[in-house]
């Protein structure tokens, strides 16, 4: 189970915590607006949690979205997933964690932005090369950054905490929230937040790899989420006491613009540091999750068929080096703000129609259901549909973007029967 927890919270804290808050304040600036923001994506993310502890303890297969999808709809609704998730959903996290770690480094290390690519793209290819042997070597690589992850973020928070900064802080706390949460850029906002929060459903992807998972994933699941909620909020406090809204929106390096305020340039630069350290554990958890969705898809489809080869332990190497290949890609090519939104958009439409499925499932009995089904499904399909609408209004190149990948899928899934 500590390993299942371990990658479901490295896959969650990650870029989005340290990075998206400067774009929110682009729109949406009262403290209570945005604690509605990432108490109310913890909420759902927990919503989402639950059905895929449902789905994942009752398959009990490796594949995640891809076999949920495939088994309970239809087999190209599953292949649109994995191809999501090849393309986008896995690949674009590795990326915007790469350009996040180049964004952090750049306070620390005065180097041509070039060399500070190419770093961060042998960080990719090392963190595949550890993944490419045994299970064992990448539970302990996951497990160790995990821990140090967890208590750098809680070290934040509680110096956060106790010290003040001299500049003026970004809390605003009148009765603004009240209109704020009803416009456009509120909803549009929580993409921002739901991207942080990806990741919660990370441990289903590796559902037959876990002990017991009608046991230990449910808990994994529902324990990392509810852990990732009070560090998230409590994160965004801290970071919202130490430095002005205008020195913050728009920026990605908010975590080190707020600590350079608190403890000047050279304490700001221990921080960047360390967060662009563990960064690297945010590539890592995705480069092992992202490659078994592709090989469970690799292995029903012909054209695809390539990329099921494992080696003797069991890994998945060709699609783990694909993941990493496109990752790469994306981050020497993307903007950081523009795949954040489409790779979150395709990712809340695609948890969207995953957390639907455990509607049309019945739990065996002793397994793990959701409490109060259905209504844990149902708000996460309206909070869902919600986001969507509002973000194919307010970004709408980006959203196309990323229906226009899904769509491509279907068009490789054709030409190649």
């Amino acid at each position: 189970m500590l390993t299942a927890c371990s990658v479901v919270v490295a896959n969650m804290i990650g870029t989005g915590v340290f990075t998206s808050l400067g774009f929110q304040l682009q729109t949406v600036q009262n403290l209570w607006s945005i604690l509605i923001l990432w108490l109310g994506g913890g909420i759902i993310a927990l919503c989402g949690a639950f059905a895929y502890a449902e789905l994942g303890a009752h398959f009990k297969a490796t594949g995640g979205d891809y076999v949920f999808l495939s088994r309970v709809f239809h087999p190209l609704a599953g292949y649109l997933s994995a191809w999501a998730g090849l393309t986008i959903g896995f690949s674009a996290p590795i990326a915007l964690a790469a350009i996040a770690f180049i964004k952090y480094m750049a306070p620390v290390v005065a180097l041509e932005p070039w060399i500070t690519k190419l770093i961060a793209v042998v960080i990719i290819a090392l963190i595949t090369l550890l993944h490419s042997f045994t299970l064992r070597h990448s539970s302990r690589l996951q497990n160790l950054s995990t821990i140090l992850k967890i208590g750098f973020l809680l070290t934040l928070i509680i110096a956060g905490s106790l010290f003040t900064a001299h500049a003026p802080a970004s809390i605003i706390t009148s009765n603004s929230w009240q209109q704020e949460i009803t416009t456009t850029g509120f909803a549009v906002s929580m993409i921002f937040v739901t991207y942080a929060y990806t990741g919660w459903n990370s441990a289903a992807y590796i559902a037959g790899e876990i002990k017991d998972p009608q046991k230990n994933l449910p808990k994994a699941l529902i324990f990392s989420t509810l852990l990732t909620i009070v560090l998230y909020t409590a994160f965004q406090w801290v970071l919202l006491r130490h430095a002005p809204i205008a020195a913050m929106q728009g920026k990605e390096e908010v975590s080190y613009i707020s600590f350079q305020h608190l403890w000047g340039d050279d304490g700001a630069k221990w921080v960047s540091f360390f967060i662009a350290l563990q960064l690297i554990a945010t590539m890592s958890s995705y480069l092992w999750v992202g490659p078994r969705v592709t090989w469970a898809m690799s292995s029903a489809h012909q054209h695809w068929k390539p990329l099921s080869k494992q080696n003797r332990h069991g890994i998945p190497v060709r699609a783990l080096w694909l993941h990493a290949f496109i990752s790469i890609i994306l981050t020497l090519s993307g903007s950081f703000e523009q795949i954040l939104v489409y790779a979150g958009f395709v990712l809340q439409l695609f948890s969207a129609l995953t957390v639907s499925t455990s509607l049309f499932i019945k739990p065996e009995p002793g397994a793990f259901k959701t409490p109060l089904k259905p209504l844990p499904q149902i708000l996460f399909l309206l909070f869902s549909a919600w986001v969507l609408i509002f973000t194919a209004i307010d970004k709408p190149m980006e959203s196309l973007i990323g229906i226009g990948i899904v769509l491509a899928g279907i068009f490789i899934s054709k030409a190649n029967r």
